[in-house]
Parts: structure tokens; sequence; C-alpha cells
């Protein structure tokens, strides 16, 4: 790899790979919208010509059809908590406020508070009344490739996207859409460099979409793998929308040869039955732009120094109104989540204690509130993998960085919808009644301390004078660009004047490759 190419972070070992004993490699499903009339002065992730108004500089990104722009600040979402702080401490805390959109009885059924997970996990993938399954198509599918090297530059691109999404009138294009097949043949030529091929190849992919990533892929393995990898072959999708699932054998039955490759589980891949037993053998998860849709609790604090609390959301006496409930941390799968980041003052070194003591004094004069959304469903899934498939390599590819997001806290999410042809971007995550996208940056920071975990290594050291405690994993954090100059064929993307889509616009995207570290002896690692 180039040297300009050298990762932004890594796990403990040197890992890149071209190292890989057995490695992984995906992109994602990322979806993409820019306004053709402004997309000149910024790099734009999502592409779409509804947006009237969404640039970012070019250190920053921007992205799909889920953005959510509004100026709506933590004063908007909770109440001065001055007077309320001693409550605090003895039980949970309710604040109340008007939602811009009814509740729907599908999204918050009955009178009793829901996690905000629960919430999240019900707007998007309720089978009546979710984002997901009641939408015919979100995802739009090509009906050939695009040819690059035809347009002159960048100009000439997005007036061909905006005729394109006029044309299908959908939410958005995933990347392997938009750059078919190179995209996902960028992550079948990764996958055949770095496999183990002496076991018959076993890739799960989870959030497939229509499908277009497993017919390339398959179809890479068909024309440039060794005959006996691509017929002893399985590739596995688990979907949870019963529609996409549907589209996705649609999609790869359009090779007859596919289909005794291919099949589809309509089911929850955060759920661990659906795994059935535990399978020891080495395999492949691909996670393209799942991280994003998956449930994120929220935690509060009234101030700078004040203890983290869980918040739930009620109806208000049957009405339209929404109230946020405070308690206090008990959901084991939240205490686990604060615990990974490291959020519990108690557990600081003596420099963040002294800081500590600092806000505490600090936040008397000007108390602050304090919001942050945490990965619950990432860290629910990531423990059945490790559970399911303790032999994985993984592939994740997601967004990094979200612009313009004004909903307050850490790793806040976009929420916005599209109505005759025009998307919205809300100011509440409450909006998301089933007609709206509520979309999350990945930490990929937090998603490798996650897979750490979830693997059984554990920083402390258990016993006095035992070895000590050694990673399971290998890891990775590449930049899409990075990613694709390693594995794939960037000049297939590239336009008369050089300009790269793949390669320029796709700035707030990584990729994070984790791999199992086999037959190291654990006294010889250090």
């Amino acid at each position: 790899m180039a040297a300009d190419s050298t990762p932004p972070h890594r796990g403990s070992a040197p890992l890149y790979p071209s190292d890989w004993a057995c490695a992984s490699s995906v992109s994602g499903r990322v979806r993409t919208r820019i306004k053709s009339s402004v997309c000149s002065s910024a790099h734009l992730f999502r592409i779409g010509h509804e947006r009237t108004h969404r640039t970012a500089p070019v250190s920053g990104r921007n992205t799909d059809s889920r953005r959510a722009a509004a100026a709506a600040a933590a004063s908007t979402m909770a109440p001065a908590f001055s007077a309320h702080v001693p409550a605090l401490r003895r039980g949970a805390l309710r604040v109340r406020w008007v939602t811009a959109a009814l509740f729907s009885s599908g999204i918050l059924a009955g009178n009793k508070p829901v996690l905000v997970r629960d919430f999240v996990r019900s707007a998007l993938y309720d089978p009546n009344h979710g984002y997901f399954s009641k939408r015919a198509g979100p995802v739009g599918v090509l009906d050939a490739s695009i040819r690059f090297n035809q347009f002159e530059g960048r100009s000439a691109y997005i007036q061909h996207l905006d005729k394109l999404y006029k044309k299908h009138d959908i939410a958005w294009f995933t990347p392997v859409e938009l750059f078919k097949p190179w995209y996902a043949y960028a992550i079948a030529a990764s996958i055949l460099r770095t496999a183990n091929l002496s076991v018959p190849l076993k890739i799960y992919e989870i959030g497939g979409g229509s499908g277009t990533c497993a017919k390339c892929i398959l179809d890479y393995m068909m024309l440039n793998a060794p005959p006996k990898v691509y017929n002893d072959m399985k590739y596995i999708s688990v979907e949870i929308s019963s529609s996409l699932a549907e589209k996705q054998l649609e999609t790869v039955g359009e090779v007859q040869s596919h289909l005794s490759k291919f099949t589809v589980e309509h089911r929850d891949a955060i759920n661990r039955p659906g795994w059935g037993r535990k399978d020891p053998h080495p395999c492949w998860v691909l996670l393209l732009e799942v991280l994003d849709n998956l449930p994120h609790d929220l935690v509060y604090s009234p101030d700078q120094v004040s203890p983290w609390m869980e918040v739930w959301i009620e109806k208000v006496n049957g009405s339209s109104q929404a109230s946020e409930v405070y308690k206090p941390l008990q959901d084991p799968l939240i205490s686990r989540c604060v615990d990974i980041i490291g959020m519990k003052e108690d557990k600081a070194s003596v420099s963040e204690k002294l800081a500590f003591a600092a806000k505490g004094v600090l936040s008397k004069v000007f108390p602050k509130p304090r919001r942050a959304w945490l990965p619950t469903g990432c860290l629910k899934l990531m423990d059945t993998l490790h559970q399911a498939l303790p032999s994985m390599s993984l592939i994740a590819s997601d967004f990094s960085y979200l612009p313009d997001v004004s909903i307050p806290g850490d790793r806040a999410p976009l929420v916005s919808s599209k109505k005759d042809g025009k998307t919205s971007d809300h100011r509440n995550y409450l909006d998301a009644q089933g007609d709206a996208d509520i979309f999350f940056p990945t930490d990929f920071r937090l998603l490798e301390q996650i897979d750490h975990h979830c693997s059984g290594f554990s920083k402390e050291q258990k016993n006095p004078g035992a070895f000590k405690p050694v990673k399971k994993r290998r890891t990775i954090i590449l930049d899409t660009a990075a990613f694709m100059e390693e594995f794939g064929l960037p000049l297939k993307t590239m336009t008369k004047d050089g300009y790269n889509p793949l390669l320029d616009d796709f700035k707030n995207t990584k990729f994070y490759l984790s791999v199992p570290t086999h037959n190291v002896p654990t006294h010889n690692r250090k």
C-alpha cells in the first residue's frame, strides 16, 4: 500500500492487507445524495436531486438521503435543570415536549415507557409501520452500470445522477449500486486474496439490500476464482426485510448457477437463536452500511458531573405529547456500553479525576446538560456474531462522520423523510414515525473496542503475575479510498478529467476489518 494510504488507526499489531493470514474486506451500501446545483462547492456523500442545500468543507463530509439538519440545541431537547439536580439522585426525572408528529400506535404501543433503542427499532423495522418495511423501495436499482469514462468530469456525473434520481424516485442508491460491479469486485478481490482456500468459502452478508453486492461477488468468484472455490462456496444473506429478501433472490437469480450457492434467511441478525449452533469454521461476515441503522440508546446528564441516566420514552396521558423519562443506569446493555466507552467517572485516571473535579466547580456556575448516543444495537450484534461465529473475519463499512447534525448528543443521528420528491430533515428524533430514516454515524474506534470486548478480551489483568492479556482480534481501519486503491480498480470509476467519485466523494466513510489471531501461542505474544 502506498505511503499516503496508511490507515489512520490500527490495532495493537501492525496489520496491512498484505499481512493478513485470514482477513476480510467489504464495502457497503452507502447511501448518497447530492443536489446538482450545489455540489461543486463540497464533497457530498448522499447523492439526490431533492436536496437544495447540504454542503460541507472538503475536510468534512456529506451523506445520503438522511441528514437531519436542525438548529435545536441541547436546551431544546431538555430544560434547565438547576432546580432538579437533587431529584436526579432520588429517582426518575420526567421532561415533556410536544412532538412535530403524532405517535403511531405501531411505533409506540401502549402507555408503558420504552427505551430509545426500542423506539428506533420500531420506527425502522416494525413489520407494519417501520420505515424499511412499509416503503416499497427506499433502495434504488440501476438498469445498467454507469460508464464513468464517458463523463467529462464532476458536473456531468452529477447531472446524470440527478436524472437517475428523478427517474427512479427512490430514497438513495447505494455505492454498491452506483459503482457496480467495481465496488463489489473490490470486496471479492480482497476476500479471494486473503481467504484460506483449503476450506470451502462461506460468506454472510447482513442487510444485503437489493442483492447487487451478492450477485457481483458471486460473478467475480465465477470469473476469477479457481473453479472449486466457486463451486463449493456458500453465500448467505441475513435480511430482516421480507421485501428486500425477495428482491435479493430475484437479483442473484439472474445468473442461474448462483442460485445453488445463495440463500436468504429472513430474520433479525441480532437474535442469537436464529444462528443455530456455534460454527467454529472460518467464514466472512459483511456489514455494509448496517451499523448506521442499528438501534441506539440515549443517556443524559443535567450537567458536567452528575451521573449518566437512561432515557426512556412514554406517551403523556395518551396524547400526542411525548415525555423523556430519565432513570438511573440499570439496563445491562446500556451499562456495558458505558463501561466500554469509559464514561463512568469512578474508573477515571488521576488526571481525569482532577479534570472532573474542575468540571464540578464549573457545573455549579454554568451547568451544561450532556447527551450521548450509545451503539447498543452494535454491541448486541457483535455479541451474537462472536458467540455464533467465533472464527469469523469481519468487514464493516459505514459513515464515520455526518455533517449538519443538530440533534444534540455525541454520535447523534440524522433523521429525514421524503414526500412528493422532497426530503425533509427533522429537528427531533421522535418525529420518526415509520416515514423517516434514522441514521447514525459510526465511531470506528469505539467499534474496535466493542469488537475486542465481545471477543473476550479484557484490559484488566485478573491474576497478578500472569501474562499480559492478549487481544484475540487483529484490526485495521481504512478510508474508503485506501481500501479501493488496495483492492479495486479505480480507473473504472474515473471520469475523463481525472475526477473519481468513488475516491473523491466518499471522504466520510471507512472500512473496519477484523480477523482472528490464529495459531500464535499466548506466551509468545506481547
